[in-house]
């Protein structure tokens, strides 16, 4: 069945709205070193086919593994301490993004990047991603992302 209205829509079943509570985030997704990620929204979780959200907490005085996301866009808004965001320019120099609470970044598909809180309290953001699920592929080391054109 159909929306009567929509008729692209899919079947009411599929459509229906969930409700994520905060104490059910699901810690069992993809992993870093240095960070915890826990998925709300996902395939698994709500059927989701394009999209992927969750949170990220980063302990204090710690930095994650460098790591990228695969194809999927990721964009974050922090929400507590302050997280720095660390890639390499073209010419392989490191370069940090500092964020405060209220800010936003987005990371483009396959660029490698790691998260460093120098703070001394956690740093929580919620992340949204073009994937039904968390890709997380850690790597040895950052390198320059040049996208294939």
């Amino acid at each position: 069945m159909t929306d009567a209205f929509h008729p692209d829509l899919p079947p009411a079943a599929a459509s229906s709205v969930h409700h994520i509570p905060a104490g059910n985030l699901d810690a069992g997704t993809a992993q870093t070193g240095g960070m915890r990620r826990f998925a709300a929204v996902s395939g698994a979780s709500v059927g989701a086919e394009r999209l992927w959200m969750g949170q990220t907490h980063v302990a204090p005085a710690t930095s994650s593994g460098d790591h990228h996301h695969g194809d999927s866009e990721t964009a974050i808004y922090v929400v507590s301490g302050r997280p720095e965001f660390v890639f390499l320019r073209e010419d392989g120099a490191e370069e940090w993004i500092r964020t405060a609470p209220g800010d936003y970044v987005f990371i483009p598909p396959f660029v490698p990047h790691r998260e460093e809180n120098p703070d001394g309290e956690e740093a929580v953001v919620v992340i949204a991603r073009s994937t039904q699920e968390a890709i997380v592929v850690n790597l040895p080391a950052l390198y320059v992302h040049r996208p294939q054109g």
